[in-house]
């Protein structure tokens, strides 16, 4: 993101860390199953972005509300805990469009943010790169561009000047009319990061070695799980944090049989990825669909594989990637006491146990590997 721009918009995507936050869980009755671990997720985004969670909030609707998507008794009650509190934030786990946002905003008379925001805050921390940068940028504008409404009426308007009749433009016009052109200055220089990435990649499949995308949910150890396989001395940045990593990056290998191998590391899935990052993103994504072969990773210390797993495979249907061999790591096994590993393995045995910190089982995942790309129609 350019310094100007950065400036221009700092208004609509503070940096500031996130302090005291009160968070709101809500879903339909029908599909309440998935609320408790969509919170708990919800929950360590905001840990991530800075914040401290003050209370949480749950709500089981027949149908949402229009005009502030849960509840309005509801509402008053968090609008009560805020003043209780000293909370001046609330997210809400579900997107929020403009009216419900300036609605609660009213009644609460504290800042509203819906998922979607918090995880793209998260990314505009992350992003490292000048690709990763504009990534991001373009995912915020788009988001925030529907969203210009409501709050931003009341702005005074532009003074005509010779040659123009009648009130002006009004500053909301002006607002959409400049981030549409900024949207379109991005896409053109992410137009241009993908045409280099495409040669680059046109070279890779050209040559010999095969291609290997690690993906899954963030935080399951993909960074770490590269370095230990690539054994490279020029090692990827790994945390125990959420998206602590969104560029790729890619290291050589040479797997058991001498087959040559280049192995990419992907930003990580999340449950409801906003569908303006998957837009943004999809130059760096467009390695998946073209590998040999998928590692998916997976945290083998999660209280909720199934519903990670659920989040992956759906990126990989939007991806057009489901036919791309894959082969299913639990990582982290040196986490495990002997009870759950046992538990596991009976759980998922068609999935290989590894700890990318200690270097279990990889030996056996390098010899799964050179089976899936030298003999992709068994897997």
């Amino acid at each position: 993101m350019s310094p100007n721009s950065q400036k221009g918009f700092s208004r609509f995507f503070e940096s500031k860390s996130l302090e005291r936050i009160i968070l709101v869980g809500v879903s339909l009755k029908r599909e309440s199953r998935a609320m408790a671990s969509s919170l708990l997720e919800l929950e360590r985004l905001a840990k991530t972005a800075g914040g401290e969670v003050a209370e949480r909030f749950y709500q089981l609707l027949e149908r949402y509300h229009p005009a502030t998507l849960i509840g309005h008794g509801k509402v008053l009650e968090i609008a009560s805990a805020c003043q209780r509190l000293k909370s001046s934030t609330v997210i809400f786990d579900h997107e929020l469009t403009a009216a419900q946002q300036k609605n609660i905003e009213s009644l609460c008379r504290a800042k509203i943010l819906d998922r979607s925001r918090l995880i793209l805050d998260i990314f505009a921390k992350r992003a490292q790169t000048r690709e990763g940068k504009i990534q991001v940028e373009l995912a915020q504008l788009s988001y925030l561009l529907p969203r210009l409404t409501g709050s931003w009426r009341g702005f005074s308007q532009q003074v005509g000047g010779i040659g123009t009749r009648g009130p002006g433009e009004r500053q909301l016009e002006y607002e959409k009319r400049h981030i549409q052109l900024r949207i379109r200055h991005l896409k053109k220089d992410l137009e241009k990061v993908k045409l280099s990435r495409a040669v680059r990649r046109k070279r890779r499949l050209e040559g010999s070695a095969k291609q290997i995308a690690i993906i899954g949910y963030t935080n399951a150890g993909k960074s770490t799980l590269l370095n230990s396989l690539s054994g490279s001395p020029k090692m990827v940045y790994a945390d125990d944090k959420l998206f602590a990593t969104l560029d790729p990056h890619s290291r050589k290998l040479r797997l058991p049989q001498g087959t040559p191998a280049v192995l990419t590391d992907t930003v990580g899935f999340i449950q409801r990825l906003p569908t303006t990052l998957i837009a943004a993103f999809h130059s760096t994504l467009e390695e998946i669909p073209q590998a040999d072969c998928l590692l998916i990773v997976s945290d083998a210390t999660s209280t909720d594989i199934e519903t990670q797993d659920q989040a992956v495979s759906k990126t990989l249907i939007q991806l057009n990637a489901t036919e791309v061999p894959q082969i299913k790591i639990l990582n982290k096994a040196d986490a495990l006491d002997f009870q759950n590993r046992a538990a596991l393995e009976i759980r998922y045995p068609n999935r290989l146990l590894v700890s990318a910190q200690t270097g279990e089982g990889l030996d056996l995942l390098l010899n799964q590997i050179e089976k899936a790309v030298q003999s992709p129609s068994l897997f």
